[in-house]
């Protein structure tokens, strides 16, 4: 089959478009026909090895963390799936790899595709929503009438997350350029604050949470915006010496992310505000949950690009850009 591959880490390193050999699949997962897959920073961030020593993938590797297709073929194991179904899944670390035309995804990590969206949409959601639903539902337990920051609203998690905040009947600020307030109004921002023009730390306060995407300075500004006993949620670091246990990380691993964490920490213990950082879990029950708010209207996907598979590459440099709108996909068809 066709994949891009990359046979070294590096940030200048190039997809290459080859031939691989077809995925052979285990008791307990689906054959999937990729029709389209959606791109994310992390891709980069992989491509250019800030992950390795956390992830040590072999090379070459074939990238991609958002997979919307066809089950082909199914393990004698599958329960929930049949051939011919239509899916969407981000495959768990390890398991990744949808800049391909097939790709191997275990049961536990797919869910049934919307009906009420294209192969394309739904594309784009995987990895951003369940990094939303982790970060709300899980890590925050976020509840009505709380007053919470996203940051980069108009971006992949943002544009999800305002959606599922509103859902959840929270007040949402968020920061954008000027060019994007229209979109984050619409998706349901009640405060929206232009990141050229004007300092978020000094329009807001007392708020409940933030999730956080931006750099450590932005971070460490969050903090200072929360009531006592508020919460941010980081997927961008920094990682925690938690993250390490959770990974099964070696023990001198939770030393070197305590000591990175460090100075976060102590800010936000000095105000009692509760600091985690999140690197989301594939979850097939958890993408269930979102198929249903996606069919009811509660959660529209947000799609800025869409590439031909033969230009993937060029859809990643996009996305390397920061000016995405919402996803990237690329299609096979």
């Amino acid at each position: 089959m066709k994949a891009f591959v990359i046979n070294k880490y590096g940030k200048t390193e190039k997809l290459q478009l080859t031939d691989v050999a077809n995925p052979v699949i285990s008791e307990n997962e689906l054959l999937v026909e990729v029709h389209a897959a959606g791109l994310n920073l992390l891709d980069s961030k992989i491509k250019a090895g800030e992950f390795k020593l956390f992830l040590p993938y072999k090379l070459p590797l074939v990238l991609g963390h958002d997979v919307a297709g066809v089950v082909v073929e199914a393990g004698r194991a599958v329960k929930k799936f049949k051939v011919g179904d239509q899916i969407y899944a981000r495959p768990a670390d390890f398991r990744i790899g949808t800049f391909a035309q097939y790709i191997a995804v275990n049961e536990a990590d797919a869910a049934l595709k919307p009906n009420n969206i294209s192969m394309t949409e739904a594309a784009s959601l995987p990895l951003v929503s369940l990094t939303v639903w982790q970060a709300f539902m899980e890590k925050a337990r976020l509840k009505k009438g709380q007053k919470v920051f996203i940051q980069a609203g108009s971006g992949g998690v943002g544009t999800i997350a305002i959606q599922l905040a509103k859902h959840l009947g929270l007040h949402v600020a968020t920061t954008t350029s000027k060019n994007n307030e229209e979109l984050v109004s619409s998706l349901g921002a009640d405060v929206i604050i232009d990141y050229r023009t004007t300092d978020f730390e000094q329009v807001l306060s007392d708020y409940d949470f933030v999730l956080n995407s931006q750099d450590t300075n932005a971070l460490k500004k969050s903090i200072n915006i929360l009531s006592e006993g508020g919460q941010v949620v980081s997927i961008s670091g920094p990682p925690t010496a938690e993250f390490a246990r959770q990974a099964g990380l070696p023990w001198f691993f939770k030393i070197i992310l305590s000591l990175i964490s460090l100075g976060v920490r102590r800010k936000a213990r000095r105000k009692d505000i509760r600091y985690s950082f999140l690197f989301m879990q594939a979850s097939g029950s958890q993408l269930a949950h979102i198929t249903k708010l996606v069919e009811s209207g509660v959660i529209k996907p947000v799609v800025d690009k869409v590439f031909p598979f033969e230009q993937t590459g060029n859809a990643l440099e996009y996305v390397e850009s920061g000016r995405a709108k919402g996803k990237v996909v690329i299609t096979m068809r």
